[in-house]
């Protein structure tokens, strides 16, 4: 029997004509330190269709592919809103990427447009050489690289430069959005590329609108009973390059709710000054960034009462961290996990209602419950999915509607069982269904014929008073195969030896888990979207770099 409902669509046209139509004084402030420019969600969409206007005169059509090479601020919003809307791809490019990566993707892509931030566009000049399909560079601001074009011309004879302000203001601010299909791409992101060449991942328009509708349901439930009766207002510290920014801005849209866009000021100081100023209810970022904002205001203290929750996500978050918001400001710091495979919110830790004050920070530190719309299991090295009994461990597998089913122009079988994805992450679910990530496959420590998470490690070494950050890979061993090394940022002016960390590790972990080798460092490399750099680590170790200090 067939329903009697009709289909409709979902889509970005529909993200970007409901939320214009129905919150159209909401605001978008873009945080440029000595300033801020402000723009409510109807100048937003008017730019967006001044944006798919210029687009289409330089002749981009339906499924061309338009490269972003921003920070977060309004333009890059308008992209997100306008270049889908009118049938195009949107590409986001990470800044974060080496050249070498980045002429990979953009070649990878056939982006025929790149729109690009004045402070990093010099960037391109190293790659432009190497993306033959690009035709048109819009640049935002006053290029900063003396004698830009002339440099642009002669990396690229056949770019055409433009300025983005300019470029829009000669068009109209309408636009007659066209009806596209569901299945048709929207967005493109690549992975990271920590190990061989970034895999391509096309988003849908049906993926994005019902990840956004996901995340609305997430961030709205009565959490904690914190919810706030005025509109919500978020921080968007994501990076729009990485990852849909975490679905935040298509979220936001869709219900109203101002955005603070931090451009490139990411550090402590300027994230506070924001948070004083704008009063956000709610944000998500990276552990790195809350460790960083955590520290400082143990130095310069604030006020954080406007928020009802913030979320981190991309690599596990310590437990030190998650209490020292909790208790000392009364935020709670939920935990995510996804990847950009999985568009990518997958699970969301939150507490389940009336949990004791006591053990809110017990669910805080998973990983989370699965959100509506995504499946998960676990299966272990045979092949055999695992009980959800909170000791087993195995391999997370996802599927659901905004979860890849392949890699743009690349097969990958060996990712993909039977149509789940194969994320590469160790982890348990419990009887309630929440996750726990016990490491990524290739960093699990194998000491003995047996596991040694590294994931657990570094947060435990990172609930010691003294250590700022900490990492830990596995190094050759004669007799065990392998065993930990961690390599620990202490806070400036506060030595610890390794005898010290020893000893606030043997009451927590077990005692086959201690590391054999310390080697304290300055600073941790990170991959682009903010994780601690293993491969990096690993090669450090092997070329001797490390001043390495033994347990004894």
């Amino acid at each position: 029997m067939e329903s009697t409902m009709q289909l409709g669509r979902l889509g970005v046209k529909e993200i970007l004509e409901y939320g214009s139509a129905s919150f159209p004084d909401a605001k978008v402030f873009s945080y440029y330190g000595a300033f801020t420019l402000t723009h409510t969600f109807a100048d937003i969409a008017g730019r967006a269709a001044r944006l798919a206007n210029a687009l289409g005169a330089l002749g981009i059509r339906r499924g061309d592919r338009v490269g972003t090479f921003c920070f977060n601020h309004n333009q890059h919003l308008e992209a997100y809103l306008g270049v889908p809307a009118m049938g195009a791809v949107l590409h986001t490019l990470n800044i974060r990427l080496f050249p070498d990566q980045l002429a990979f993707i953009i070649k990878d892509a056939s982006d025929s447009v790149i729109i690009a931030d004045n402070v990093v566009a010099g960037l391109l000049l190293q790659v432009l050489p190497q993306a033959a399909t690009v035709k048109h560079l819009i640049v935002i601001g006053p290029p900063i690289v003396p004698d830009f074009a002339a440099k642009v011309a002669e990396a690229m004879p056949g770019i055409a430069l433009h300025d983005y302000e300019a470029l829009i203001a000669q068009a109209n601010d309408t636009y007659e959005w066209p009806e596209c299909e569901e299945t048709q791409g929207a967005m493109m992101c690549y992975t990271s590329g920590t190990t061989g060449d970034p895999k391509g991942v096309v988003y849908s328009h049906r993926s994005i609108y019902l990840h956004a509708m996901s995340t609305i349901q997430l961030y709205s439930r009565r959490a904690f009973s914190l919810l706030h009766p005025e509109a919500d207002r978020a921080l968007i510290i994501v990076p729009m390059f990485h990852a849909a920014a975490w679905g935040s801005p298509y979220a936001c849209w869709l219900t109203g709710s101002d955005m603070i866009m931090p451009t490139r000021f990411l550090q402590a100081a300027p994230l506070a000054e924001m948070i004083s100023t704008f009063r956000p209810t709610l944000s998500s970022g990276v552990p790195t960034i809350w460790n960083d904002l955590f520290h400082y205001l143990e130095e310069h203290p604030s006020d954080l009462s406007s928020f009802r929750f913030i979320t981190s996500g991309g690599s596990a978050t310590p437990r030190s961290l998650i209490d020292g918001f909790l208790h000392s400001y009364g935020v709670p710091l939920m935990s995510g996990w996804g990847m950009t495979e999985t568009s990518p919110i997958c699970t969301l830790a939150i507490p389940p209602a009336g949990t004791p004050q006591d053990r809110v920070g017990d669910y805080l530190e998973t990983a989370g419950k699965a959100v509506a719309g995504v499946q998960l299991r676990l299966v272990d090295d045979n092949g055999q999915v695992v009980s959800h009994d909170g000791k087993s461990v195995g391999e997370v597998q996802v599927k659901g509607p905004w979860i890849t089913g392949s890699y743009y122009k690349l097969p990958d079988p060996e990712k993909f069982d039977d149509g789940w994805l194969r994320t590469g992450d160790v982890g348990s679910i419990d009887a309630e269904g929440y996750l726990r990530i016990v490491d990524r496959a290739k960093d699990v420590i194998k000491s003995g014929g047996e596991w040694i998470s590294s994931i657990e490690l570094e947060n435990v070494l990172m609930g010691h008073p003294r250590v700022k950050e900490a990492a830990v890979i596995g190094v050759p061993d004669e007799k065990w195969f392998e065993r930990p090394l961690a390599m620990v940022v202490l806070t400036p002016g506060e030595p610890v030896d390794p005898a010290e960390l020893i000893e606030f590790l043997s009451s927590r972990v077990a005692k086959w888990w201690l590391p054999d080798r310390f080697s304290f460092v300055e600073e941790l490399p990170k991959t682009s979207v903010g994780k601690f750099d293993k491969k990096v680590l690993r090669a450090q170790y092997e070329r001797g770099e490390l001043a390495v200090k033994t347990k004894e």
